[in-house]
């Protein structure tokens, strides 16, 4: 090539940067940068925390002894790159927000309906990174303008205490600027009831440890009420708690109970694909044929046992299954010991419903769920619980509403009144509506046993889709018991049925403080587990390292593999706080390392 053709190269105006100068003049433009913010909730934030946070608790434990080191199990250091890409990928999320928002006004003409709204968001979101950001690392450094240089690099860290009320600033100056979610009627969207709800658990964290700012908690159950008595939003729980899960699997919205939600899509077939990991990783093992599922996650025995009976969100949140090739499912029976607990895998979220199809073989469009109405019940109960010395009345109706609604109403036992005679096979065994029930109700199946020609015992027969356990129906009244042939004659039998009510709290437990804490502390590990809260639950209640020695202990009890107990035993001090990476340290002289590391 010339020098003259060279230079005429070199001087022509660079076609592939889209400068701000004469960018963000219309609305196309500004919704374009908006969806690059959203955009970010979707990358290592999301797909990582799948691997990170619920792995790092007392619900599950990552199960690749192939996977030596990582956050996982405590054996990592500032150089692992899932810590650097989680802090990266934040703050890319942060600078895209700062960028939005410095350019939002430079164009006055566009309708200032618009700009407000899309300032809520960028807002919100920017408060929403540095609170994931402040969660993983404590105080961090503060930008809150576009990078505009690579000279001035050298950025201190905030404080804590500091990184929280930037927080709270960008939160609740969004709160009166984004939309409602009745008006935008879909949850992967920034709204009125997010932030609020989000404002509820921002203020619930700085109540706790390490900041312990007890004021904290009135500001955390008024959000949290906020999000209650909303009349047109008018959130309510599911009356199915397996159907959140697969409605998120089908993409379909319940903005009643998924309030906030990170949206994915696609099988990497085209390009309009936004895949995750929900449902890949941590959900039942699975041939391709039901979408392939790696499995990387194992529940513990604690989380086996922290079930009542009649509690259903057992047998959803726990794979009581394997999967062969479609459409069969093994069945597998309750453990006998503890060590085959901690071998059964996660159930909440299940490839089989699945609704883009063909499958992808490493990636699933299930949506992540954020914030759900259940929580924020939650989150209000627990403030409630603080700020009155003890549970008020409708901080126990919050929890109860949460656990009634996970609650069988199916057949609790089944007694023979009477064996019979004759019987030279199993007689059949049906079930009707009990008298007065005015609704047609879920029918259980069951199967007898005889011997010496009676009847001795009636068993309620698998539920062989595995959302239950026994296909135990669901009824308002108690059913009658009907048996036939089987070439004898008497015999009969009675029912027993589960009420909703049989999952409210007794007088034991919301007896203190202290007793409905510990309640709260089961209940969010019952409803929420792998939803990436557990950890950060955990740390706020000052019990996180108490939590993994005495999971290491009992595993140890329990004969379970020593490579995963080390998963446990090796959090330490240091663990509380993910140390910042090696390459920001390099590249901003000005942030110093977390403790210990």
């Amino acid at each position: 090539m010339s020098l003259s053709s060279c230079q005429k190269f070199l001087d022509t105006k660079p076609s592939d940067f889209l400068s701000p100068v004469n960018y963000f003049t219309t609305l196309e433009q500004l919704n374009f940068a908006r969806s690059g913010v959203y955009n970010n909730l979707g990358g290592a934030m999301t797909s990582y925390a799948n691997y990170l946070t619920f792995a790092q608790a007392d619900e599950s434990f990552m199960n690749r002894t192939s996977l030596t080191t990582g956050p996982w199990n405590y054996f990592y250091n500032s150089a692992d790159t899932y810590v650097l890409a989680m802090w990266q990928n934040l703050y890319y999320g942060i600078n895209r927000a700062n960028v939005v928002l410095a350019n939002l006004d430079k164009n006055p003409d566009l309708p200032l309906k618009n700009r407000s709204i899309i300032r809520g968001e960028m807002l919100f979101l920017r408060g929403y990174f540095y609170f994931q950001l402040a969660c993983y690392w404590g105080g961090v450094p503060l930008k809150l303008e576009p990078t505009s240089s690579i000279v001035n690099v050298d950025i201190p860290r905030a404080s804590l205490k500091d990184t929280y009320a930037q927080i709270l600033k960008d939160m609740e100056a969004a709160e009166p600027l984004v939309p409602r979610i009745d008006s935008i009627k879909y949850g992967g969207g920034v709204n009125k009831s997010a932030v609020r709800g989000l404002l509820a658990r921002v203020n619930l964290y700085m109540a706790g440890e390490p900041l312990k700012d007890k004021t904290r908690y009135t500001e955390a159950s008024k959000w949290a009420k906020k999000v209650m008595d909303d009349p047109l939003a008018a959130h309510t729980l599911n009356p199915s708690y397996p159907q959140i899960f697969i409605n998120l699997a089908q993409d379909k919205y319940d903005i009643k109970e998924s309030i906030w939600e990170v949206e994915y899509w696609g099988n990497n077939t085209t390009q309009w694909t936004e895949a995750g990991n929900n449902g890949y990783i941590n959900g039942p093992a699975s041939g391709t044929t039901w979408g392939q599922d790696a499995a990387y996650m194992t529940i513990t025995s604690k989380f086996y046992d922290v079930f009542e009976n009649g509690d259903n969100r057992k047998w959803w949140d726990i794979a009581c299954f394997t999967y062969g090739a479609k459409p069969t499912k093994t069945m597998v029976t309750h453990p006998v010991l503890q060590s085959i607990k901690n071998g059964l895998q996660p159930g909440k979220w299940r490839r089989e419903y699945e609704s883009v199809t063909p499958q992808a073989a490493t990636s699933t469009p299930i949506n992540v769920v954020l914030l759900r109405y259940a929580d924020v019940l939650q989150m209000y109960a627990e403030a409630e619980n603080e700020i009155n010395n003890g549970p008020s009345a409708a901080a126990i109706k919050a929890i109860n509403d949460v656990r009634e609604r996970g609650w069988s109403t199916g057949v609790k036992s089944i007694s023979v009144t009477n064996g019979g005679s004759g019987y030279t096979t199993a007689p059949t065994v049906t079930f009707s509506a009990g008298a007065g029930s005015n609704v047609i109700p879920v029918t259980a199946t069951a199967t007898a046993t005889i011997s010496g020609g009676k009847v001795t015992a009636i068993n309620l027969s698998r539920d062989l889709t595995g959302v239950t356990y026994y296909n135990e129906g669901q009824y308002t009244t108690v059913p009658t018991i009907t048996i036939t042939g089987g070439g004898g004659t008497g015999a009969t039998a009675t029912a027993d049925i589960w009420k909703k009510t049989d999952g409210d709290l007794t007088a034991v437990q919301t007896a203190s403080k202290a007793s409905f804490l510990a309640v709260i502390q089961d209940e969010r590990m019952r409803e929420l587990n792998m939803e990436n809260l557990r950890k950060f639950d955990l740390l706020r209640w000052g019990i996180f390292l108490q939590v993994n020695q005495d999971m290491g202990n009992r595993m140890t009890t329990e004969g379970y593999a020593a490579a995963f107990i080390k998963y446990y035993t090796n959090a330490s001090q240091k663990d509380l706080l993910w140390p910042i990476p090696s390459v920001e340290c390099v590249a901003n002289q000005a942030v110093e390392q977390n403790p210990l590391w």
